[in-house]
């Protein structure tokens, strides 16, 4: 069932925002307590040498945070910076719309839009 006018509120810049914010200072905390290696490029904040129980497949984007262990390569930094800018669009309600769209890479909207090539998928 739909409610009305709830995806306008979602995508609301007021709302998502905050979202991405929240999701990237989680990430931040969990890669820092986890003792990985900080540094930045392509316009995240990248936290590697983390174990691989610590994010999911080669490496996981929240918020504007990329979580990896050695998954470094300049198209996967341009395909996980794609999903720093999906973030920023859908907040908090980017899980779920990530969940919703499949767990298959190839015909999730959301990898496909990053970049199944740069993200290693094909």
């Amino acid at each position: 069932m739909a409610v009305p006018g709830l995806r306008r509120v979602l995508l609301w810049r007021a709302v998502a925002l905050p979202g991405y914010w929240f999701a990237t200072a989680c990430a931040f905390v969990w890669g820092s307590i986890l003792l990985g290696r900080h540094r930045t490029s392509h316009g995240l904040h990248i936290i590697h040498r983390l174990p691989r129980w610590a994010f999911g497949r080669g490496g996981t984007t929240i918020g504007a945070v990329y979580l990896t262990r050695d998954n470094l390569s300049d198209p996967v930094l341009a395909h996980e910076a794609a999903h720093r800018v999906q973030w920023r669009h859908y907040g908090m309600s980017l899980p779920l719309l990530y969940l919703a769209a499949g767990s298959a890479p190839l015909t999730n909207r959301f990898e496909v839009e990053a970049g199944l090539e740069r993200g290693g998928y094909v």
